[in-house]
């Protein structure tokens, strides 16, 4: 135990603060909250509902006055634009389709917040399961060196395998530093995206790292990237209609003449009514009009790339969480025997049936099958979140909105909360195999 005990600050130095206990919904929330990617996003939401407003907005009368020598002299002219049904229809629909495009986005960049924090707490779970099980094998470690002086003193094994014991505990303690660190990283990774301070860690983890249940996949729906993209087109479509009738765009002239003193009435108000419409003779529009167009091919062109992307994106990640759960089920069926094996080595090497080497063997096997073990729960945690993205079809949310699980409109119920897993009865404890 000393030379442990000498490194425990340096194992684990982030439990020796006083920490608040976060869980992975309060640490989806708070990224929700106060990250800097959900501002983002809403700012560009509220700019599509600025837009979407002027769209909406009728055009502003000019006004403008004149003098003339002639009678009468006095002139005043105001220009209306008629914002007519197709033209108006056409502006509308195009700002609000990039509008819906906006707010997909939205709601879509909440989802892969929820996805990143929630992969991130895994991590740091996997991590500090990782720094866990690096400790115990440290102390393992320097129990067997222990053992090999004792046996030395005694004249049951040479110097070779006290020394051997000593490098063996030297480089699991080194091995333990790293994990704490890699840990602590992780943790800080995790403040970082939940809008906390990085430079030292005020959050403990709460919920415990176990394998995912084996539900069933929700069924096909159209998924946020696609919608978007959907969405997108139907505002190139209508833009390009826009530009396509504002070539020939009316506008009402009215106003009044007076000031004629040849009249018997000199200061009387002469309506003037009119009508113009733009003649294309230098600027026929179709620069516009082509610009508009290549937006349209862009956005089908896109529409068509994110709906084989995504659907292929679903598909792997739906293999993955297969294969994952297969490979997680053979680990976990090792864990015990692994630990079994470890254990009877080392009580074998103290009463001298086996040789160290064979202890030393056993003990780095159990080792890398629960290390192995922890890396396959982590893995099969995010494919299952990943090849199961039912929030991901739920309608958008307004970015106004509190960051709390949506309703599906299709459904009639509350999409799931994507981050929540089954707490542990003992928080400070991981429900994991070999590691209690």
């Amino acid at each position: 135990m000393r030379l442990v005990s000498s490194l425990t600050p340096v194992l684990f130095p982030f439990v020796l603060v006083a920490q608040q206990q976060v869980t992975r919904a309060d640490a989806v929330a708070a990224a929700l909250a106060r990250g800097a990617r959900v501002a983002l996003a809403r700012a560009d939401t509220t700019a599509a509902l600025g837009a979407s407003r002027a769209a909406r907005a009728f055009p502003n009368p000019t006004v403008s006055g004149s003098y003339t020598k002639d009678t009468p002299n006095y002139h005043a002219l105001g220009d209306l634009p008629l914002d007519l049904p197709w033209l108006r229809g056409a502006r509308i629909g195009a700002a609000e389709s990039a509008r819906d495009a906006a707010r997909y986005r939205f709601d879509f960049e909440r989802a892969a917040i929820r996805f990143d924090v929630d992969t991130t707490y895994t991590r740091s779970l996997a991590a500090a399961l990782h720094a866990r099980l690096s400790h115990r094998t440290a102390l393992d470690a320097d129990s067997l060196l222990r053992i090999a002086e004792l046996r030395r003193e005694v004249g049951d094994v040479s110097e070779l395998d006290v020394r051997l014991a000593v490098v063996n505990a030297g480089q699991l303690a080194n091995i333990a530093a790293d994990d704490s660190l890699a840990a602590l990283e992780t943790l800080l990774s995790l403040q970082l995206q939940m809008g906390l301070s990085g430079n030292e860690p005020t959050i403990a983890l709460v919920d415990s790292l176990r394998p995912p249940p084996d539900a069933a996949l929700t069924e096909r729906r159209v998924l946020l990237p696609i919608a978007a993209a959907e969405a997108s087109l139907r505002s190139a479509e209508r833009s390009l209609a826009f530009a396509r009738r504002s070539r020939f765009a009316p506008s009402l002239q009215f106003g009044f003449d007076t000031g004629d003193p040849t009249s018997t009435t000199p200061h009387q108000l002469l309506p003037v009514i009119g009508f113009s419409l733009p003649f294309p003779l230098f600027n026929a529009g179709r620069g516009d009009v082509l610009r508009a167009a290549a937006e349209r091919d862009r956005a089908s062109a896109e529409l068509d790339l994110t709906r084989r992307e995504t659907e292929a994106a679903v598909a792997r990640a739906r293999r993955d969480l297969v294969a994952a759960r297969d490979r997680l089920r053979r680990t976990a069926g090792l864990v015990e025997s692994a630990n079994r094996v470890a254990a009877m080595s080392l009580q074998a090497y103290s009463e001298g049936a086996i040789p160290l080497a064979n202890v030393l063997e056993a003990q780095r096997n159990a080792r890398e099958i629960l290390a192995r073990y922890i890396d396959d729960l982590a893995t099969a945690d995010a494919a299952a979140r990943r090849a199961n993205p039912e929030c991901l079809a739920s309608p958008p949310a307004s970015p106004w909105s509190d960051p709390s699980p949506t309703r599906s409109a299709r459904s009639g119920r509350s999409c799931p909360d994507r981050t929540a897993l089954p707490r542990s009865r003992h928080p400070g404890r991981r429900a994991s195999p070999g590691f209690s």
